[in-house]
Formats: C-alpha cells, sequence, structure tokens
C-alpha cells in the first residue's frame, strides 16, 4: 500500500513541474502542454538536455546496481519522477529480490501513478511516499514504516538538488541533505547527481533563466559546490565525474562521443 491514495489528487497545470518536464525529454506521455512548453525551451538553448535525461537514468542503474552488489537492501528515492522502466526497485531487485524500496515525490502525477511503483518481488517491498523533499521529518517518519534506518540504507537524490537552493533561511540544501544523512545508519550511501554550469555555461544560464521565468527555480552547481554535498563520506571510485563517466556502460561510452552532458554524479558511503 502507499498509505497516501487517499489524499485529493490536484494537479496544477497552470506552471510546469520538474518531473512533467523530465518526462517530457524522456518520451512520456504524462505531461501538460505547459511542461512541453518548457521543455521544448530548454531544448532550444541547450541540446544536451534530452541526452542529460536518459544519461541521469542510466546512471541511477548503474549506481542501484552497484550499491545492491554491495551489500545494501534498502532503498530511499527521493524526487522519484514519473515511472520510466526499468524503476529503481526493478534494479534492485534484480540484485537482491528482498530489497525493500520507498519511493517519493511530492507531483500529484507521480501519486496516480504509484501503483506502477509498487510490483515488487514476493521476497521484498516497495512504497510510495507522497511528500516534499523539504520536508524531512514527514518524509523520514512514512519511510520508516517500511525501511529500518537503523540499518543501511542508499538515499537516492537524482537530478534533484538543482531545483533547491542553498539560502539558510530559504531550502537550505546542504543542511536539508544533512539532515537525512544524519538520519540514516553507518553503511548507508548515498547517490547524488547535479546540473553544473561547469561544462556548457552558456547553454546552462540559458536553461536557468527559462526555469526561472517559468516560476521554478534552478540552481546549477561548480564541481567544488557538488563536492560539498558529500563532506564527511567516503566517495566510491571513480568520484565525482561527469554523468556518463560514473563506472560508464557500452551505451554511456557511445553516448559520450555524441558531446560533454552538463551534469555531475557521485556515490559515496557514509563511514
Amino acid at each position: 500500500m502507499t498509505g497516501s491514495q487517499a489524499e485529493p489528487l490536484r494537479i496544477d497545470t497552470s506552471r510546469p513541474h520538474p518531473a512533467r518536464v523530465y518526462d517530457w525529454w524522456l518520451g512520456g506521455k504524462d505531461n501538460y502542454p505547459v511542461d512541453e512548453e518548457l521543455a521544448r525551451r530548454i531544448l532550444a538553448v541547450d541540446g544536451s538536455v534530452v541526452r542529460g535525461a536518459r544519461a541521469n537514468r542510466r546512471f541511477m542503474h548503474r549506481a542501484v546496481r552497484a550499491v545492491a552488489e554491495a551489500g545494501i537492501r534498502q532503498f530511499l528515492d527521493i524526487g522519484t519522477g514519473i515511472p520510466t522502466e526499468p524503476n529503481l526497485h526493478q534494479i534492485a531487485q534484480q540484485v537482491a529480490p528482498e530489497a525493500r524500496v520507498v519511493y517519493a515525490d511530492n507531483d500529484p502525477i507521480v501519486l496516480r501513478h504509484a501503483e506502477a511503483l509498487l510490483h515488487s518481488t514476493p521476497q521484498g517491498a516497495t512504497h510510495y511516499v507522497h511528500a516534499d523533499v523539504r520536508d524531512a521529518g514527514t518524509l523520514l517518519a512514512k519511510a520508516e514504516e517500511v525501511l529500518d534506518l537503523t540499518r543501511p540504507v542508499a538515499l537516492s537524490l537524482v537530478a534533484l538538488t538543482h531545483y533547491l537552493d542553498d539560502d539558510p533561511d530559504g531550502d537550505d540544501v546542504y543542511g536539508l541533505l544533512k539532515r537525512y544523512l544524519d538520519a540514516l545508519a553507518p553503511g548507508s550511501y548515498l547517490i547524488l547527481s547535479q546540473v553544473t554550469p561547469d561544462l556548457n555555461p552558456e547553454a546552462i544560464a540559458q536553461a536557468a533563466e527559462n526555469f526561472r521565468r517559468s516560476g521554478t527555480p534552478f540552481h546549477p552547481r561548480t564541481v567544488a559546490e557538488f563536492q560539498r554535498f558529500f563532506e564527511g563520506l567516503e566517495l566510491l571510485g571513480p568520484g565525482v565525474i561527469p554523468v556518463s563517466g560514473w563506472r560508464p556502460g557500452p551505451e554511456d561510452v557511445a553516448a559520450q562521443a555524441e558531446g560533454v552532458v552538463p551534469v555531475y554524479a557521485g556515490v559515496a558511503r557514509k563511514p
């Protein structure tokens, strides 16, 4: 069960939502004209954005497989987005059928599709939490109905942090991430990717401006700013690197030949 499906479904189609914009880039159908309009505007100034969305998905698959092979059996995926197979739980449960997965997102469309996320193996579990990443207390309390936070968990925030500011009086993204990590047991992992201005400054500046004009905050970060998320953690090799270069498979090697994707990625372990 999700514990959230009784909530009324209120979808705001007057402004774009990042999950639905991302869905359009991935070729999905669960978006609205306002989402498509923004997605097309950003694609016009940043031709790598579709490749970037696909590269992020492949990174998530590789990172989840890596930590599952390292022994992780619990996963908390925040900013899940609209289901696109294979989903995180399918990757994790390929490695370990007993894996337990909690997805969380604040987009009502993801709530509507939650059933698609819940087809777990008999040995494992999947669960959906309709909650905002900024409300760490509520989100973690709901996740704890399925996950044992006294045991290691892989925390996945793929392509999410660039929608959060670092103002201590605002989203306080660094403090927010620390609250999540502080709640997790030693031996837990952080899986993270983030848009950067380092690799294509002009295109990312224009994309950020399009997001902001649409009412969606957008905060690309430099490599130093991205590395700050991993302070106190043990980075897995190859460390912080453009997303297609993190333990690439053949498809990623081929994609790198098409050009750079301005997204950093990293996976780290809590000692």
